[in-house]
């Protein structure tokens, strides 16, 4: 019974893993590459926790035929992620940029941990004072 999920999950992860279908796939390696690249830092919105490489929605794959497309144009990478930027926000990029309207997502995670930190450490001083 085991060995039949261990198949199961094998095959589960095996189809998540090639969402691009091989008919989006570029003939320049230099540029599927880069697409690859690219495409690994935009993330779906329609399932939100996905890439778009990974993802099999529409939308990832019109995205993914998109960024192709602008590369075959030559535009640089950073035009392309600006453009999509410029239409879907920030939300879009996995990594979003260190900007002062987003330094509360990056500061905020350290201080909760710092913080519950010391206060573990009080309640475990406070504990031994009271023994």
């Amino acid at each position: 019974m085991a060995r039949f999920y261990y198949i199961f999950f094998i095959c589960f992860l095996a189809s998540r893993a090639f969402a691009v279908e091989p008919s989006e796939i570029l003939n320049d390696a230099k540029l599927e590459d880069r697409a690859r690249n690219l495409s690994s830092n935009i993330r779906c919105l329609v399932c939100q926790n996905e890439t778009i490489d990974s993802s099999e929605s529409e939308f990832a794959k019109d995205l993914r035929l998109f960024i192709r497309e602008q590369l075959v144009q030559g535009r640089t990478d950073d035009e392309i992620e600006e453009f999509l930027v410029s239409k879907y926000g920030t939300y879009i990029l996995f990594k979003p940029v260190f900007a002062s309207y987003n330094i509360f997502l990056y500061l905020f995670g350290p201080f909760i941990f710092i913080f519950s930190f010391i206060m573990i450490l009080i309640a475990f001083f406070n504990s031994k004072k009271g023994n």
